[in-house]
């Protein structure tokens, strides 16, 4: 799936990319609740400091990770008729 478009991907491909985006999905959302309650602890114990940025910036990472965009890929598998 290396370099491919959703196009170009064949039925199974696609089905293989959506529930790797759902699971990775759910990963990212404990990953970001995790970092703002560090920052939320640190925050209480510390007050606001430089290094409170640093799980901001892996917030913005992981929230603009994902390989493809969800919604052309709900409208393939749509349009393919593979959606459940």
């Amino acid at each position: 799936m290396e370099g491919k478009t959703l196009s170009e991907l064949t039925d199974q491909e696609l089905l293989a990319a959506e529930k790797k985006q759902k699971s990775a999905s759910i990963v990212n959302a404990l990953l970001i609740g995790m970092l703002i309650g560090i920052i939320v602890y640190g925050v209480v114990d510390n007050g606001f400091g430089f290094f409170m940025v640093i799980p901001l910036f892996f917030i913005y990472r992981l929230a603009n990770k994902e390989k493809y965009n969800k919604g052309e890929l709900e409208r393939l598998l749509k349009e393919r008729n593979l959606k459940r």
